[in-house]
């Protein structure tokens, strides 16, 4: 199974939407708190080839963008793909 990465803010209803999803799914990932390690935006930012907003999530190298593009690939039957390649 490919990693898992998000960027997230505990203030974000976004972001504890889409870790809900990964979740139910039974879908281990690490999290980035912006929030506590401001130092880190700069990361997300550059990863996300300007993506400001959290959530920005990542599966191996693969930049999926924010919840709602975490949503739309579940709703496609894609993630599960994109998780085993």
């Amino acid at each position: 199974m490919q990693p898992v990465e998000i960027y997230t803010s505990p203030l974000c209803g976004f972001c504890h939407a889409a870790k809900r999803l990964l979740n139910e799914k039974g879908i281990s990932f690490a999290e980035v708190d912006v929030l506590a390690q401001p130092e880190r935006k700069s990361e997300m930012i550059t990863r996300a080839n300007g993506g400001r907003t959290v959530p920005q999530i990542f599966i191996g190298d693969t930049h999926v963008g924010g919840c709602d593009d975490l949503y739309a690939l579940e709703r496609a039957g894609k993630l599960d793909a994109l998780l085993a390649a």
